[in-house]
């Protein structure tokens, strides 16, 4: 299943993974877009919180640029670079073209929805 993030004026199609957290990620997008507010941190992701809890099975993992995932089961994380930590992977980003500078230094808001 394919998802889109807006992000800065630019749209971004990611590929979600195969697991419950996922699917209920694209559950909830399937009602209505999702727009967050995501915090800079440690240089390298965005993160933000999604108002709700989906189902987590955190692993540990190296993320990489365009990594999306779950962090603590109601968090969201965008990388724009890399770490090692306990994630569920959500998806990946397909084109990093443009999405380091899309992202931007700060805070960003970021619309998720599914790909028509």
């Amino acid at each position: 299943m394919t998802i889109q993030l807006q992000v800065n004026g630019r749209t971004f199609a990611a590929t979600l993974e195969q697991n419950d957290a996922a699917r209920a990620l694209a559950q909830r997008l399937a009602e209505s877009p999702l727009t967050l507010r995501l915090q800079n941190y440690g240089g390298f992701e965005k993160v933000g919180s999604l108002g709700e809890s989906l189902p987590a099975n955190d692993r540990q993992t190296t993320t990489h640029a365009g990594d999306i995932v779950l962090y603590q089961g109601d968090q969201i994380v965008l990388f724009y670079g890399s770490n090692s930590w306990s994630y569920t992977r959500l998806g990946r980003v397909n084109d990093l073209t443009g999405w380091a500078d899309a992202l931007g230094r700060g805070d960003v808001t970021v619309t998720f929805s599914l790909a028509e």
